[in-house]
């Protein structure tokens, strides 16, 4: 980002706060922390943030809540940093809108690097269209990517937060073809790979539940078992 990127730090263990706030004030991030979930939302309503990593359990607003809130009103960039390690509470930390689930213990570079993957995708997302326009129409929907805009058939806008955009993206550039979560991870996390690969079929579910006309039934992205998924129609780009 042009300027230093504020970022917003979640959590109840002063150690981890401390860690965390080193290692990206280091790589020369405006940094600023909070030990428990309504401390957060005192700080939110007096700042805008770039990023927040947030623990998924705090006292007073737990991170889940805190989540919702930060992508309904702004659509910040959110890292949830969790010492849950099952799969369902991956999965539910990223159904509510995280752009990234690391769990704890976790390594200082690894986390900087996830930081990095998440700002890059706020930064270009906040970016001023093109004056040329890149749209895709699909069985009567088209999805603007200039500026990120998918309208139904019935010309209604579409919310997609910036993963599902970039999801959706990937699989009309590569229609009819078949894709696998590697391959999707590359599209969409800009080379740089998760080691969650699951946050694909998550996304994916959420995207079928807004462009399928039965998700459980659908007809637009398939999925190839033991391979990966696919999306079967024809897209025009205009």
């Amino acid at each position: 980002m042009g300027e230093k990127a504020n970022i917003i730090v979640i959590d109840d263990d002063p150690d981890i706060l401390d860690t965390v706030k080193f290692i990206l004030s280091e790589a020369g991030y405006q940094v600023f922390t909070a030990t428990n979930g309504d401390e957060a939302v005192a700080l939110l309503a007096d700042r805008v943030f770039d990023l927040a990593i947030i623990d998924m359990i705090l006292p007073g607003t737990d991170g889940l809540t805190l989540t919702r809130k930060l992508k309904e009103e702004n659509d910040t960039g959110v890292i949830i940093l969790s010492g849950l390690q099952e799969t369902t509470d991956r999965i539910v930390g990223l159904e509510v809108g995280a752009d990234d689930y690391v769990t704890k213990p976790f390594d200082n570079r690894e986390l900087l690097a996830r930081v990095r993957s998440v700002l890059r995708r706020v930064e270009n997302k906040s970016k001023p269209a093109p004056t040329t326009t890149n749209k895709y129409s699909f069985d009567g929907w088209t999805l603007n990517a200039s500026n990120m805009n998918l309208t139904s058939p019935q010309g209604e806008q579409v919310e997609l937060t910036s993963g599902e955009f970039n999801l959706l993206q990937a699989l009309v550039e590569h229609a009819n073809m078949v894709l696998s979560r590697d391959q999707l991870l590359d599209h969409t996390h800009q080379n740089y790979t998760p080691a969650f690969d699951r946050s694909v079929d998550v996304q994916i579910g959420r995207l079928r539940k807004k462009i399928e006309v039965d998700p459980k039934k659908p007809q637009l992205i398939k999925t190839i078992r033991n391979t990966g998924y696919m999306f079967t129609t024809s897209v025009v780009r205009k």
